[in-house]
C-alpha cells in the first residue's frame, strides 16, 4: 500500500476517524491492528520477522533494566544479534556471497554456496535500526524498559514511518504513544497540509523526473555528456523530492494523530558544504551513524592512543559513511556512493581548518552573496556527482557516466538556436521537432518528459517552479506559519491549486496503485 495510491488515501481516512471515535484506552490496539495491515498489504509473511524481532527486544528490555553485569551484556549481543542478522541475511547474504565466489574463482578455488532467492522484506533496514535504537538506550540507561507489549510493537510497526521512516529514537515515540491525543482543529488540518505537499512532491515533481532518468540510466552507453548530466541533475531533484516527499506525508499523517515524529529534511540542496548536506539530509539516519558509531568508534580510537588524532577522527568518518552506502544497498555502486560522501567530508574539514590557518595571515573578504552562492553550487554539483553511484545499475555504467559527463556538449551548443526554437514553441509545431529540433540533445529530454504531449513548460516547468518558490519561502521561514495567516479565501484557493496540479500534472495518477518510492528497497 503506497502513501500515492487511492487505496492508502481510503485506508487513512478510516483508520483517522476511528482512531478519534475510539476512547484513548482502545486507540494503541487500533493502530497496531491497521499498522500490521499496512505492513502485510505488501508481503504478508514478513510480518513474522517483525513479530520476532519485537519479541525478543521487548524481553531483552526488560532483562537489561532487571540484570547487571555479563547478563545485560549477552542480553544485548542477543538482540543486536537478531535484529542485525536477519538483516544480513536477506539484504547482505548474496552480495557477500557472489564477491566470495568471484574471489574463489579468481584464485582457482572451488566455492560450493550458490545465490539464495531472497525476497528483501520492505523497509527491513529501517525498522531494523529503530529496533537496534530501542535496546540500545535501554542498555546505556537513557530509556526504560517498556512494559506494554503492544507499545512497542506499535512503536516498531507504527505505519507512517514503518517502511522509509525516519527512524526514531524510544524517547520520542513511546511517551507520545502512551499519551492521550484528542482532535485539535489546527494540529489536524496542519498535518493535512504536509500530507498534500508532500504528495506534490513525489506525484508531480519526483515521478515526472523519473521519466528522463529512468530512461537515460537504463542505457547510459546510448547518451554523452549533455543527456547525462541533464539526467542526473533530474535524479538529484527526483531523489530529494520522492523521498521528501514520503517524509512529509509521514510526518503529516502522524501529526493527524497527535504524534510527532522528528523532522526528516531541512533543505539539503541550500546547504554551503557536505558536512552541512548531512545535518539536512535524512536527518534520521544522519543522526543515527552519528551517535552509534562515529562518535563511540571516535572515542575508543582516542582512548587507545592520542597521537594522530585527526588521521583516526578521518578513519571514523569514512567508516560511517561506509556503513551508510551498505546501509542503502548491497552493491558495491552504494559502497562508492557512501566512502565518496566520507572523502567529501575528510576533505572537506580539512579544507576548512586550512582556510581559517590563511585567513589568519592573510586576512580575505569576498562578497557573502557570492560566496554563499559559489560555496552551495559546489555543494549541490558534489553530491550530484555522487548521485551517479547511487543511481547507476552497476559499476560500468557509473564509470561510463562518469567518464563522458563532458563529452559532447559543442553538438549541444551548435544546436543553441533550434533549443531557443523549442523554448519559444514548445513542441506545438511538429514539422519542427521532426526535421531540425529532433537532432539536439535538448528535443530528446523534451520528448521524454513529454511523452505524446502537452507543451514541456506546462507540464514540467511550471509545476516545477511551485515547488522551487514553496521551497525558497520554507527555507527562508516558517512557511507554514505564515501561510496560515493569509485570509481564509486565498488558502483555499491555495488547497484548490495544490489539489489540480496534483492530480492533473501527476504521472502516479495514471493508475491507482501509485509509483514505488525509491527508498522502498532499502
Amino acid at each position: 500500500m503506497l502513501f500515492n495510491s487511492l487505496s492508502f488515501i481510503i485506508f487513512f481516512v478510516v483508520v483517522t476517524f476511528a482512531y478519534f471515535l475510539l476512547p484513548h484506552r482502545y486507540r494503541w490496539i487500533l493502530i497496531l491492528a491497521a499498522s500490521c495491515y499496512f505492513y502485510m498489504s505488501f508481503i504478508p509473511k514478513f510480518i513474522l520477522i517483525l513479530v520476532t524481532t519485537i519479541t525478543i527486544d521487548y524481553f531483552a528490555g526488560i532483562g537489561l533494566e532487571k540484570f547487571t553485569g555479563n547478563k545485560r551484556k549477552w542480553l544485548l549481543a542477543t538482540s543486536l544479534i537478531a535484529n542485525v542478522g536477519l538483516l544480513a541475511f536477506f539484504k547482505y547474504f548474496n552480495f557477500f556471497n557472489a564477491n566470495l565466489l568471484n574471489l574463489a574463482n579468481f584464485i582457482g578455488w572451488h566455492y560450493p554456496i550458490h545465490a539464495l532467492e531472497i525476497i528483501l522484506p520492505i523497509g527491513l533496514s529501517f525498522h531494523t535500526f529503530q529496533s537496534l535504537s530501542y535496546t540500545i538506550e535501554v542498555y546505556k540507561g537513557r530509556q526504560k524498559a517498556e512494559r506494554h507489549f503492544g507499545i512497542l510493537a506499535e512503536y516498531v510497526l507504527f505505519y507512517p514511518q514503518l517502511v522509509a521512516g525516519p527512524i526514531e529514537r524510544p524517547q520520542n515515540i513511546l511517551p507520545q504513544l502512551h499519551a492521550e491525543h484528542k482532535f485539535d482543529y489546527q494540529r489536524v488540518t496542519d498535518g493535512l497540509k504536509w500530507m498534500a505537499w508532500g504528495m506534490f512532491k513525489k506525484v508531480v515533481i519526483a515521478d515526472r523526473m523519473s521519466l528522463l532518468v529512468n530512461h537515460v540510466y537504463k542505457s547510459p552507453s546510448d547518451y554523452s555528456g549533455p543527456m547525462l548530466v541533464f539526467a542526473t541533475l533530474a535524479f538529484s531533484i527526483q531523489i530529494y523530492c520522492d523521498f521528501s516527499g514520503y517524509s512529509d506525508i509521514a510526518l503529516g499523517s502522524a501529526q493527524v494523530m497527535g504524534i510527532k515524529l522528528m523532522k526528516n529534511f531541512s533543505h539539503p540542496y541550500f546547504a554551503k558544504s557536505v558536512p552541512e548536506f548531512w545535518q539536512r539530509w535524512h536527518i534520521a539516519l544522519s543522526t543515527w551513524l552519528r551517535d552509534y558509531i562515529h562518535i563511540p568508534l571516535s572515542r575508543k580510537l582516542l582512548t587507545k592512543n592520542r597521537e594522530s588524532k585527526r588521521l583516526k577522527w578521518a578513519f571514523s568518518l569514512l567508516v560511517t559513511f561506509l556503513v551508510s552506502g551498505l546501509w542503502h544497498g548491497a552493491a558495491w555502486t552504494f559502497v562508492i556512493w557512501g566512502t565518496l560522501h566520507g572523502v567529501y567530508m575528510v576533505f572537506t574539514g580539512l579544507a576548512i581548518n586550512a582556510w581559517r590557518n590563511i585567513s589568519t595571515k592573510f586576512p580575505l573578504h569576498f562578497p557573502p552573496l557570492l560566496t554563499n552562492f559559489l560555496s552551495r553550487l559546489l555543494t549541490f554539483l558534489l553530491v550530484s556527482y555522487a548521485w551517479i553511484f547511487f543511481r547507476a545499475s552497476n559499476i560500468t555504467d557509473a564509470k561510463y557516466i562518469s567518464a563522458n559527463i563532458f563529452v559532447g556538449w559543442h553538438r549541444l551548443l551548435a544546436d543553441g538556436h533550434k533549443i531557443y526554437t523549442v523554448l519559444i514553441n514548445g513542441l506545438a509545431e511538429k514539422g519542427i521537432s521532426n526535421t531540425l529540433v529532433m537532432k539536439s540533445s535538448f528535443t530528446k529530454i523534451v520528448n521524454l518528459l513529454t511523452p505524446e504531449s502537452p507543451p514541456f513548460v506546462l507540464l514540467t516547468l511550471f509545476p516545477l517552479v511551485i515547488f522551487l518558490v514553496i521551497e525558497i519561502q520554507q527555507y527562508n521561514k516558517d512557511f507554514l506559519e505564515k501561510f496560515n495567516s493569509w485570509p481564509k479565501h486565498l488558502r483555499w484557493l491555495s488547497y484548490a491549486t495544490l489539489i489540480a496540479t496534483t492530480l492533473i500534472f501527476g504521472t502516479a495518477y495514471a493508475n491507482t496503485s501509485g509509483q514505488a518510492f525509491i527508498y522502498f528497497q532499502f
